[in-house]
């Protein structure tokens, strides 16, 4: 029987288990978005993992949504996460980059000379359903503006140097973060994009924009080495669309043209960062059963997930592997906590987004616990 501990045998990525370290906000990098020299320990620690996502990185000084988040749009940003992939590797991991740009959810204290956020359409979120952390805490985001043909291709461009940047990094992969309220989901679904040129109105044309930031990513690492995260009943950010299962299976059923590694599906997108709220999972079973049967590829789930609902999910044959966000924050070792059914330590969401290695690495391992 497949379980979390099987080994997970795709078309061109192999993993010694199917537990997946989820993208996890952290918010230690420093100004100039560069991870600090112990996120390598940080992510070391848990390469017991099948497969580690990193935190979401940013493609350009533009795309920051939140304060102290890493990039990799400079050369600095590179030498920095080589650290990051050369512990993990050594420690025997497998590490893909979450790749993002926020879009209108940002602020003009986290942009270049306060430049206006840039979005699909000039269409401010709904009042307290979008948070930017900046310097001074949670704050709604700065009124967006919208972005013009031509800066929505260079924008490809910037993802696609972004990709070439992780690849310099040591990356085994990428994922692209479609999911959740930020620019890519701004694109695709209706209520943020009200565009009227080759990336708005119908949604073929809605889902252009992250069609073309896979095919960049393929270009760079091989379709196979490329994973995209999609989160089609989240409720983050304002995401909102007038017919959803249309829009999406629109948007799944294009990316079977694209071997690619897998596709994670978000089923409960909170409106927190580090992702915890409200569990809507059953309200998206249906959906979760339509992409399952639409989708050609590796299904990777994410919302809630326990030891005992992922053996389920995966057992059922509904996905293929299943993503942790704050079970691996709070236990570098969780995938033998799981093998063996020990306690898991208890996360502290005080030090969730902190500076600093308090809550970061110091999370015991079970020898320290023996």
């Amino acid at each position: 029987m497949t379980d979390l501990f099987s080994p997970f045998d795709g078309l061109n990525l192999s993993l010694k288990n199917r537990a997946v370290m989820a993208p996890l906000t952290r918010c230690r990098a420093n100004s100039d978005g560069l991870v600090p020299s112990y996120a390598g320990k940080y992510y070391s620690q848990r390469a017991g993992a099948g497969l580690i996502i990193t935190e979401a990185t940013s493609v350009s000084a533009m795309s920051a949504g939140f304060i102290n988040t890493p990039g990799i749009y400079r050369e600095a940003h590179v030498k920095a996460w080589q650290g990051v992939t050369q512990a993990v590797h050594k420690a025997g991991g497998t590490i893909f980059m979450q790749i993002w740009h926020t879009g209108r959810i940002s602020h003009t204290s986290l942009t270049p000379n306060g430049a206006q956020p840039l979005a699909p359409s000039a269409i401010m979120p709904d009042d307290g359903v979008a948070i930017a952390f900046t310097q001074n805490g949670p704050e709604a985001p700065s009124p967006a503006r919208a972005m013009t043909t031509k800066e929505v291709k260079a924008h490809v461009q910037l993802f696609k140097a972004a990709f070439e940047n992780a690849k310099r990094a040591g990356m085994d992969g990428v994922e692209i973060h479609a999911a959740n309220g930020f620019l890519i989901n701004q694109f695709i679904t209706d209520k943020s994009n009200q565009r009227t040129d080759e990336y708005g109105g119908p949604v073929e044309n809605r889902i252009r924009f992250a069609l073309e930031i896979v095919q960049a990513a393929a270009a760079v690492f091989g379709a196979g080495r490329v994973g995209i995260r999609i989160s089609p009943r989240g409720m983050a950010n304002d995401q909102r669309d007038s017919d959803i299962e249309a829009t999406f299976t629109a948007l799944v059923t294009a990316l079977n043209a694209y071997p690619l590694a897998y596709l994670h599906l978000v089923e409960n997108a909170a409106n927190t960062p580090e992702g915890r709220g409200m569990d809507m999972r059953p309200n998206t079973e249906p959906l979760l059963a339509k992409i399952r049967a639409l989708y050609q590829g590796t299904l990777m789930v994410n919302s809630g997930y326990t030891l005992a609902s992922a053996t389920s999910v995966l057992a059922s044959g509904a996905a293929d592997l299943v993503a942790f966000g704050v079970p691996f924050l709070a236990n570098p070792d969780l995938v033998e906590r799981f093998r063996i059914g020990a306690a898991l330590n208890t996360p502290n969401p005080d030090s969730f987004f902190t500076p600093g290695e308090v809550g970061y690495t110091d999370y015991p391992a079970l020898p320290a616990l023996l």
